[in-house]
Order: C-alpha cells, then structure tokens, then sequence
C-alpha cells in the first residue's frame, strides 16, 4: 500500500523535474510511510525512499515503517541533512511550502546547495481519493460518533452546562476506542448557538435552547465529523421553521453528490433553498470539504470551488443558519462518493429532537 503512494508520488516528481521530496507534515509524511508519530522527516528520490527519525522513534519506525531505509539523526536537521544530501545527485528538492515555516526554509537555503521547490500539494491530491483501508478508518470513526451521540441523547440535561456536555462526549468517544478528537468540541447553546464554531463555556442549558454538537474522532490516524443540533424543552414555531429549512437544505444536497458532479454545484442547491426560504444572509459559510486525516482537507464544496467529486472522496454536507440573539442550527453528515451516488457514513438521526 505505502509502496505504491510512494510510486504515485514519484510519478509527479518526474513531471515537475524533481530530483527528491522532503515531507514533514504529520499527515503527509504518515500517509507516505505508515508511522504513526511525529516529529519526523520522509526523504523520497526517485530510487530511494529514507526515514529519518531520531532516538525517541527510531524503535518504533523500524517496527511501523516499510519500503524506507529508517536513519537515525543527531543534532540540528538541517545540518544532518546537509550531508547526508552530499554525493546524493539531487539537485533540485520539493518541499511542503504549507508546513515548512520561513525560518527552517531560510536554514535550508543557506546549508543545501540545491534548488528548493513547493510541492503544491503533490501528496494532498494523492490522499483526496481514499482507498479501502483509509475509508473503512473513516467509517468505524464516524461509527463511535454516532455512538456517542445516541449516549448524549439520554445524557443532557436541562441545567447542565456546555462544558460539562463537551467533556461527556468526548469522553465517551474516546472510552468507544477513539484515540482522539478530530477538532475542539463545539458546544453551543441558546443564543450562542448563532457562532458556527462556539467553543463551550459554563453557560447552562435553559428549556427553549437551541443545542449545537459539532465534534468527531481519530480511529486510526482518520477523522470523522459530525453536526446535530437539538432543542431543550420544546420548539417554538420559529426554532421549528428554521430548523427545517436547513433540514431540508441538507438533503436536498444530499442527494444529488455523486461522482461527476462540480463541488460548487452542490453547494448551490442547498443555497438556493435558504435563500428562497428568506435566510440567505444567515449561512455565510461553503456547504462542506473534504475529510481524511484532517479534519479539513480537499475538495472544498463552496460557491468558487472548480472541484468534480470523484469516486472516494469523503466529503462533508453541513449547511447552517445563524442568527445574532435568536441562534442556530447546522445539520451535518459525512459522506463517502460513490459511482452512481453516495453513502452516508454519519448515521445518527436527523429530525427535530426535543430533549425534556
């Protein structure tokens, strides 16, 4: 598996005149290499492939990494790779122009004698499609979300506080076998629930809130994410419409992601609903991205993206209306494209639960 993303990659090395790639995004460098730590560096040429670790990982790099000729390292990385470079017939290297900071780039400059490239997102378009192994991850992940869900559910209490609601579900996800949150937790409530990305606080559940959860998990180095929004205490008729509308939203653009189809095309069917619906204003943000082992990754579906989803991508349908001293409602499901269609990984329920 790893030797042939190494193979991909090298593919378009050769198409950019690349003699060698430096990776060092935990991300890209894990997907290259199946290591599953960080703080460590992937030297790829065109016939060789190095890991170069120092003491603390060097055991456990011999025990999780194949198709590399794993290197222990000494003092300063740039300095090491100085040398290490030397006789090696590179003259021109790619690098993660995202990821390197200003400072190691300058450090690079001045010790290598050789040309230094941006990769521009080489290893990204490589993870965009997943393969069978990355999206059975994906989908076990989004399983102890759903989980967890279904534990908050008979768990919150009106009186309760946001924290104490992040804490719970993230424990839960984790005691379910997630080695980690994808994200800070967002827990918002009552008027609160207007911020897209509202971090908890001690504010306390009041009947007649509007209770945002977005969150998910790490199972296996692979994310999911998830959006339900509940009602403490009963919905009035405005709490009612509005969530619907976004309901409604959501699946219309559900059903219509499949393979061939423009990312930004998707984006305009759930849109063009809101709009219609007289709250255009109130969802500001694209309808989704694509998910992996960041929690935000390519393609973006948005108004200005020129993304066609593909057949393995997984990718995000999450619109939302947020408005200022009333609150909001964000709905969300993580799905994997299909050929003729879609399959929604994020099984929890979608309907209005009020929560007494």
């Amino acid at each position: 598996m790893y030797k042939n993303r190494i193979e991909k990659l090298r593919e378009q090395m050769k198409d950019k005149n690349l003699d060698g790639a430096l990776i060092i995004g935990n991300p890209n460098r894990n997907y290259l290499s199946g290591f599953k730590n960080d703080e460590s560096f992937s030297l790829i040429t065109l016939k060789e492939a190095f890991f170069i670790t120092d003491s603390r990982y060097t055991e456990q790099a011999k025990k999780e990494v194949e198709d590399y000729e794993i290197v222990e390292y000494k003092g300063k990385f740039p300095d090491f790779l100085a040398d290490f470079l030397k006789g090696k017939s590179i003259g021109s290297l790619g690098f993660e122009e995202d990821v390197v900071t200003v400072s190691l780039y300058n450090e690079l400059s001045n010790k290598l004698n050789i040309e230094l490239v941006p990769l521009k997102g080489m290893v990204e378009n490589l993870r965009i499609i997943k393969d069978t192994a990355e999206i059975e991850s994906i989908r076990k992940a989004a399983a102890i979300a759903d989980n967890a869900f279904l534990h908050m559910l008979k768990f919150i209490k009106e009186g309760m506080t946001e924290r104490e609601i992040g804490l719970e579900l993230e424990y839960t996800m984790k005691k379910l076998g997630a080695k980690d949150v994808s994200f800070t937790t967002i827990v918002a409530s009552g008027k609160r629930s207007s911020l897209p990305h509202g971090a908890a606080t001690d504010k306390k559940l009041e009947k007649g809130d509007f209770l945002t959860l977005d969150f998910g998990c790490i199972y296996e180095d692979y994310c999911s994410d998830m959006t339900r929004t509940v009602v403490i205490g009963e919905a009035n008729e405005k709490m009612t419409e509005v969530y619907e509308t976004v309901l409604t939203a959501q699946e219309m653009a559900l059903k219509e992601i499949k393979a061939g189809v423009l990312a930004r095309d998707i984006d305009k069917i759930a849109r063009d609903f809101i709009e219609s619906k007289g709250y255009g204003k109130y969802f500001g943000h694209g309808l989704g991205h694509g998910v992996g082992r960041e929690i935000h990754e390519a393609p973006r579906l948005n108004p200005t993206t020129s993304a066609v989803l593909q057949e393995g991508m997984i990718v995000t349908d999450e619109p939302g209306i947020y408005i200022e001293d009333f609150g909001g409602v964000r709905i969300e499901d993580l799905i994997l494209v299909t050929k003729d269609g879609r399959e929604v990984l994020s099984k929890s329920p979608k309907n209005l639960i009020c929560i007494n």
